[in-house]
């Protein structure tokens, strides 16, 4: 039983095939799964019968590399998938509870878009919707928007802060009660309850009003995924759930610890905050059953695709001038996802690995927590990471699909239930109600109480 009161939270986190590089080859994957409707329809279904928090939808816009041989050897990077919020508006219409998060960069958006669409899906899915804010972190997003080169690292960073301020200020356009719809009185809306933003700053002018209505829950939860040093500014400051990639249970709890620790500094507490790690499961009835369901995926990595995964981790370094079996060679710094970087680099370091060896531990959860095992040992590794400060839950991020969502549905669940560590059922109807996470009042209301 968990030393806490509470339960853990769920996240799946389904990307197209599988995340594993090589999921789409896997003999029970659904290749054609990127632009098959039906597939994440069932996906969903099994998510909500499980009584998952949320789905939770990656993305990107581009091709994430330009190596043609790689990219036709895969079916992850991007390529060839449902944009989210799209898809996730349709998976509304066909569930009831479970929540949806979908990632929308602020790089490359405008911050109008992003509130209007969210605030929409919130009210499609009845109080559903969560945005995971992300910088862009692939050069080959930066071709599609008029730009020869990516925005900087520290420059993305300071375009979200003021982004996530203008999204939060257009969803409080409306109180929660502005539209009164009287058809006697002729009065569609009361003006004394729509509040202009007119935000005037450094990346941003918007004036308002978004043309929305109040978000079901207030607004969207506000999901981020950063880990560097402005990542985690910027997720105390604004963040419901942080999504995160940690492999060694004492880093992920210096990092809860550190972005916790931060929450005070902007009036807020540790439970407006849950941090969930990404977890790779791969589940056997035994421990020889799992390690050879494991190394059945790991022989399908052609060498080209494996490769390409780290290279865009290494900055300006060509990692194909370098011997596979040889170790991995100084890299520069990267104007990608430094934080990941940093986890890669670390791990080859630490463990000695070369450059093949390094590609074969990261092919699966590209730095995610990887648990290879039964169901009992896998829950013990989560319930002790749950109960010592590590995780608030997880984003499950099943190898294979839909094989590997099942597999977790049917070993995993029951025996984290058995151990109290896990709801039976749903208790509310919003994403707010399953995370746990209180519905922000309107400004307008907060300041009546005041006085």
């Amino acid at each position: 039983m968990s030393k806490r009161q509470e339960q853990l939270k769920l996240g799946a986190f389904l990307y197209p095939t599988g995340h594993h590089i090589a999921a789409w080859r896997h003999p029970e994957a659904q290749a054609d799964a990127g632009s098959n409707f039906a597939h994440y329809a069932e996906l969903a279904r099994i998510a909500e019968e499980a009584k998952f928090d949320l789905i939770f939808m990656a993305d990107g816009v581009g091709t994430r590399g330009t190596d043609t041989e790689a990219l036709s050897r895969t079916a992850q990077r991007y390529v060839a998938q449902f944009e989210p919020l799209t898809l996730l508006s349709a998976l509304a219409a066909l569930t009831k509870k479970i929540g949806f998060v979908a990632t929308a960069s602020t790089t490359y958006n405008e911050p109008y878009h992003i509130a209007r669409k969210f605030a929409s899906l919130d009210h499609i899915s009845g109080g559903r919707a969560g945005w995971n804010l992300v910088t862009s972190s692939s050069e080959n997003e930066a071709h599609n928007f008029n730009r020869d080169h990516h925005v900087a690292h520290a420059d993305r960073y300071e375009r979200a802060e003021e982004f996530a301020d203008v999204v939060v200020g257009l969803w409080d356009t409306w109180e929660i009660d502005a539209f009164v719809r009287n058809k006697e009185s002729g009065i569609f809306y009361d003006p004394s309850k729509q509040h202009l933003l007119n935000h005037h700053g450094k990346h941003f002018k918007v004036r308002g009003p978004l043309n929305v209505s109040r978000a079901p829950q207030g607004h969207p939860v506000i999901v981020q995924a950063g880990s560097s040093e402005p990542g985690r500014n910027l997720a105390a400051r604004t963040a419901e759930v942080i999504f995160t990639a940690h492999q060694d249970i004492n880093d992920a709890r210096a990092f809860y610890s550190d972005v916790k620790s931060r929450l005070t500094r902007y009036g807020r507490s540790a439970d407006d905050l849950k941090i969930m790690p990404g977890i790779f499961p791969v589940v056997g009835k035994t421990q020889s059953e799992a390690e050879e369901k494991f190394q059945q995926i790991q022989e399908l990595i052609h060498p080209a695709v494996g490769l390409s995964l780290l290279n865009g981790m290494a900055g300006d370094v060509d990692l194909s001038q370098y011997p596979l079996d040889g170790p991995l060679p100084d890299v520069t710094e990267t104007n990608g996802s430094k934080s990941r970087q940093k986890l890669m680099i670390e791990l080859a370091r630490r463990e000695n690995l070369t450059i093949r060896q390094l590609y074969l531990r990261v092919a699966g959860a590209r730095g995610h927590w990887q648990v290879v095992g039964t169901a009992s040992t896998i829950v013990d590794q989560m319930e002790d990471w749950f109960n010592t400060g590590a995780a608030d839950g997880f984003n499950v991020m099943p190898p294979h699909l839909p094989v590997g969502l099942t597999d977790f549905v049917e070993h995993v669940l029951p025996e984290l239930r058995k151990r109290g560590l896990f709801r039976n059922e749903y208790e509310g109807n919003t994403l707010r109600n399953h995370l746990g996470l209180r519905e922000p009042q309107h400004p307008a209301r907060q300041a009546v109480a005041a006085e």
